[in-house]
């Protein structure tokens, strides 16, 4: 690990300050520091050499979970254990309080902040190489679309093709939440899907949220009768990253599905909302067949890479088992 400087400001304005590159102080290579989880293991495989750390733990942002008349707030800075085992969570909505349980080692949920989890890094194996020049990190090609892939997107990849990590992602795209965040230019709100974006030329990142900005809180509305689950694929029983998830939520009238949300996770560089899947069920009636439409047009579009197809199954396996699941 290279040496770094290390600040530890008591406002969210000091923070800012520190992270935006030509204010007083800042020198464009600071990064926020909470959990730490994911950052310390890149600076420590030398894939992230910021000059300065900057802990945002002790500037009194947001952390907790409040319910409210617009709907559950929960603060960046909330652990995903306090997420997993909080009664209005697991009550309301449940395709969070699922996919925090199986986000990594309850030893790392204790420690690992939401707004983090959102914002991690791939877990690719070319990009977490140092002495690989992968197009992620300024190289000119992406290895994995000829090498060793069997982790890597069916969905949306290309030029990079690793897949986003989180399990949470996901179950927020299907919970339709909002983030709050705020930089030198004040606050702005989006839907946690508008945090995310496949790179692409001059911007070789997996966001949109800038270097200079902090997640402060997510807000998810009212649960409106609607049901939710997440559901998760691994190559061991527990603490890996998905092979392939699904987070689902459906709103039934009667046997019939007025309202949908299908987002796969661990298949694209991105969380993957299937809107072909959606509009497979919406009005349909809930059953097995509306089941199987909506599992293939959730992977309408996949370009499965050489050693990778064995995702496609699996990945409409999960959304069938999701929607039964609702539906029962």
């Amino acid at each position: 690990m290279r040496p770094f400087a290390y600040a530890s400001p008591r406002t969210a304005d000091e923070i800012i300050a520190l992270l935006t590159p030509g204010s007083a102080g800042a020198d464009g290579a600071s990064r926020p520091l909470a959990g730490g989880t994911d950052l310390l293991t890149l600076m420590k495989a030398d894939v992230a050499t910021p000059s300065r750390l900057v802990d945002i733990k002790r500037a009194g942002l947001p952390k907790g979970i409040e319910e409210t008349p617009p709907g559950l707030v929960v603060g960046g800075l909330t652990t995903l254990a306090q997420i997993e085992t909080h009664p209005a969570v697991r009550a309301r909505y449940p395709a969070l309080a699922e996919a925090t349980a199986v986000a990594a080692t309850a030893q790392l949920r204790n420690v690992a902040t939401v707004a983090g989890n959102l914002l991690q890094r791939p877990r690719c194996w070319y990009f977490r190489n140092p002495r690989i020049a992968c197009w992620l990190k300024g190289g000119d090609h992406c290895p994995a679309r000829d090498g060793e892939n069997q982790l890597h997107a069916i969905l949306g990849g290309g030029p990079c093709h690793a897949v986003h990590p989180s399990d949470v992602a996901p179950a927020l795209v299907a919970l339709d939440a909002d983030a709050r965040l705020r930089g030198p230019g004040g606050e702005r709100t989006v839907p946690v899907e508008g945090l995310f974006a496949a790179p692409e030329g001059g911007r070789r990142r997996e966001t949109l949220v800038g270097s200079d900005e902090l997640l402060l809180a997510l807000r998810l509305p009212p649960a409106d009768g609607s049901r939710s689950t997440y559901l998760k694929s691994m190559d061991r029983k527990v603490w890996a990253f998905a092979l392939a998830g699904v987070a689902a939520r459906l709103r039934l009238d009667g046997r019939r599905v007025a309202e949908a949300r299908i987002v796969l996770g661990g298949v694209a560089p991105v969380p993957w909302r299937a809107h072909e899947a959606e509009r497979a069920l919406e009005g349909a009636e809930a059953g097995p067949a509306a089941w199987d439409r909506a599992a293939n047009a959730a992977l309408t579009g996949a370009a499965p890479l050489r050693h990778n197809a064995y995702k496609l199954p699996l990945a409409r396996a999960l959304v069938r088992r999701a929607l039964e699941s609702l539906a029962t």
